[in-house]
């Protein structure tokens, strides 16, 4: 009886937080559509007229459930750039990034487009970061499927320890981005996103918002370790 009862608990706690999270995404895309659209629309006219003329980059990335979806982001590469230099890893002052997609990608408002998704429900505004099909079967199947039990987002805690991931590229062996990004971010990455799934809630999603806020303005901040006590830890560049 007590381990139906718990298992009842457990279940309106989930529900409860799905519910919650679902309309503070709501809430926040609109409001964000709203505020962001003066910002946007001379963002718009630059991008049609500088570089090749793209203005959205739409990419496949592995959503909940493993179900791939359409991500949105403003263009800030060369067209085809998978298939150039080093493919899909992109180094800090790679030459396949336009001009003004270096400040679109350094201000990450390249990534605003992407509240559009949050409004269609492809991924929440606080998530596991959303991978392509191939840096997402990086991670082992267990992992896979741990990860793809919730929805990607436009931040988390991935997204926040791994601000500088084209820093940490720049650093390895240009013909050997693959195995570093294998070796080393990858399982990093995989620890932080199963800490985020184990402990989330609407509190500490609300902190990852507001961490996300701040690693843009400060950018080598240890903020996130002093947040969170229990990080994993790893020693790539000190992480």
């Amino acid at each position: 009886m007590k381990k139906a009862i718990s298992h009842l608990s457990l279940h309106l706690k989930n529900q409860m937080y799905s519910f919650s999270k679902r309309t503070l995404d709501i809430f926040i895309s609109v409001t964000a559509i709203l505020v962001l659209l003066p910002l946007f629309l001379p963002i718009i006219i630059i991008l049609k007229f500088t570089g090749e003329g793209e203005i959205f980059y739409l990419q496949e990335r592995v959503g909940k459930g493993g179900e791939s979806f359409k991500i949105y982001k403003f263009a800030t590469m060369l067209k085809n750039s998978e298939s150039i230099g080093t493919g899909i890893y992109t180094a800090k002052n790679d030459p396949r990034i336009l001009p003004f997609g270096n400040f679109l990608r350094k201000s990450k408002i390249n990534e605003l487009p992407q509240i559009f998704n949050i409004l269609n429900g492809d991924i929440s505004v606080v998530g596991p970061r959303p991978l392509i099909k191939k840096t997402f079967n990086l991670y082992d199947l267990e992992d896979q499927e741990f990860i793809s039990t919730v929805k990607p987002g436009l931040t988390g805690i991935g997204s926040i320890i791994f601000r500088n991931e084209e820093e940490l590229l720049s650093d390895a062996n240009s013909n050997n981005l693959e195995n570093f990004y294998e070796k080393n971010i990858t399982p990093y990455k995989a620890a932080l996103e199963k800490w985020y799934i184990k402990r989330s809630s609407i509190f500490i999603d609300i902190k990852l918002i507001f961490l996300t806020a701040w690693v843009i303005f400060f950018k080598h901040s240890r903020l996130p370790w002093q947040l969170f006590k229990d990080l994993p830890k790893n020693n790539i560049h000190n992480y």
